[in-house]
């Protein structure tokens, strides 16, 4: 397992406490509400769900989700998040992987080309993406939607005081945090932090145009149609 898969595999129970910092609750409420207003009513592939904290948020508006996430532990918390939304199927999957993540959507919505799956959401996983593989990432998100789906793409800014401290960066301009767990163990983890520039020239160098990005205090939401 590498580093981040296992660093969140360890952190799975505790993970929801970054949505409890109390100057970030402002910020929360409208990234929900942006959130909410692109996708409601429509069939939602989220990818990288986490612990299910944005599921949970958006399942009361949509009408049906498939979530998936690489890591097992992270998904059996959002199950249990979840457990009375019957709008929400989990499974595990590699949200870089086309194939894997293109079947999982075209077995879930029971039709070939997935296209009941009109709505697309990555929530915090951007960061921790290297730069390099970016452009495989918005394909594979690309192929197992719907065309015309809308998309949302959220993370974190950057904002000293209140973000981990950047520990190194690479050659490739990827930046990188040192954290450390309740359970003693030291992790280094990816966690880019792109300006609104940087992310209009990536999702245009991925064939995407007429993207949205809205910067708050602490957090960015990206929205285009794929």
């Amino acid at each position: 397992m590498s580093d981040i898969l296992e660093y969140y595999a360890r952190r799975a129970a505790d993970y929801d406490r970054i949505y409890e910092k109390p100057e970030r609750q402002d910020d929360l409420r409208r990234l929900e509400s942006l959130l909410v207003e692109w996708l409601a009513g429509r069939n939602v592939l989220e990818v990288a769900c986490g612990t299910g904290y944005w599921t949970a948020k958006l399942a009361p508006h949509v009408n049906s989700m498939l979530a998936t996430d690489k890591v097992s532990e992270v998904l059996a918390v959002a199950r249990q998040r979840c457990r009375q939304l019957g709008n929400i199927r989990f499974e595990l999957g590699d949200a870089c992987d086309a194939r894997q993540l293109s079947n999982l959507s075209s077995s879930s919505s029971g039709r070939v080309g997935n296209l009941s799956y009109n709505g697309g959401l990555a929530a915090f996983f951007w960061s921790h993406v290297k730069k390099q593989e970016l452009a495989q990432f918005l394909a594979s998100l690309r192929r197992a939607l719907a065309p015309r789906a809308h998309v949302d793409l959220c993370d974190s800014r950057f904002v000293p005081g209140s973000s981990t401290p950047i520990s190194r960066n690479d050659p490739d301009g990827n930046s990188y945090q040192s954290r450390r767990l309740a359970d003693g163990t030291q992790h280094e983890i990816l966690k880019n932090f792109p300006s609104s520039e940087e992310i209009r020239l990536v999702l245009a160098a991925a064939g995407i145009d007429r993207v949205e990005v809205t910067e708050l205090t602490y957090f960015w939401c990206a929205r285009y149609i794929a």
